[in-house]
């Protein structure tokens, strides 16, 4: 039987945002080193389809619907590595979600850190606009560093996940409505954007609660982005290739 919080969307929100600077403020204190690890099994990555072998990947940087409309380098096969801590806690989380009739969707989990200084490279690029319509419509190009791109990520610490919901309840799953797609650079991508439905607004909270019941904490500014909560490793990114 499911665990149900019982509590507003603007206090799980809050509780969300607290833990989220909790995170920030972790990882900060100490300088983050890059492991010398130069394999999967070195740096104790996990595959979360090991713990959850129908787990719905939908791992964008592997391939070309992501914002760079290119494979990412350090993305060599479209799965889900994380520290075995995150996997597990990810794992809790599809299990309840799946007895309420729904499911994850996963676009990102560990980030390799050459991936995060290709996302720079391609920042600095004026001439690659190809996605600017359907995914930075209100910017210009230069404006997505620091705020949006940033030399460093906490998904290359193998314990933060990009992901979404799927409605399971009816028949075949299909994606709940967000109000934005994965990596919308905006306000509208904010989990608590004044300029969404009721409804948008209560399937963003829905993945706030079930992500927030084992320990994983929302990023305020993306509603797809949650850091598991101590992380396993504040200290340590990798830079191992997905593969």
């Amino acid at each position: 039987m499911t665990t149900r919080t019982c509590s507003s969307p603007a206090s799980a929100i809050a509780r969300s945002a607290l833990l989220m600077l909790a995170v920030i403020g972790g990882a900060q204190a100490q300088p983050v080193q890059v492991s010398p690890a130069r394999t999967v099994e070195q740096a104790g990555l996990v595959d979360l389809a090991r713990q959850v072998p129908d787990i719905a990947l939908d791992i964008r940087y592997a391939g070309s619907n992501n914002f760079t409309a290119h494979p990412v380098p350090g993305y060599d096969a479209p799965k889900c590595l994380l520290l075995a801590p995150a996997a597990t806690a990810l794992a809790a989380v599809e299990a309840d979600l799946r007895a309420e009739g729904y499911r994850l969707r996963v676009f990102d989990c560990y980030r390799p850190a050459q991936s995060v200084q290709a996302f720079v490279r391609w920042a600095h690029d004026p001439a690659e606009q190809s996605r600017k319509a359907l995914q930075y419509p209100d910017l210009d190009k230069p404006a997505l560093l620091g705020g949006y791109i940033a030399e460093t990520s906490g998904h290359s610490r193998a314990a933060t996940v990009d992901l979404t919901l799927l409605d399971c309840r009816t028949g075949p799953c299909s994606a709940l409505d967000m109000g934005t797609d994965f990596d919308f650079f905006g306000p509208r991508a904010h989990t608590d954007a004044a300029d969404i439905s009721a409804p948008q607004r209560g399937n963003r909270q829905r993945l706030v609660q079930a992500m927030a019941r084992h320990g994983f904490a929302n990023y305020p500014l993306e509603w797809w982005h949650y850091t598991l909560s101590p992380e396993p490793d504040p200290h340590t990114a990798y830079d191992v290739p997905v593969r």
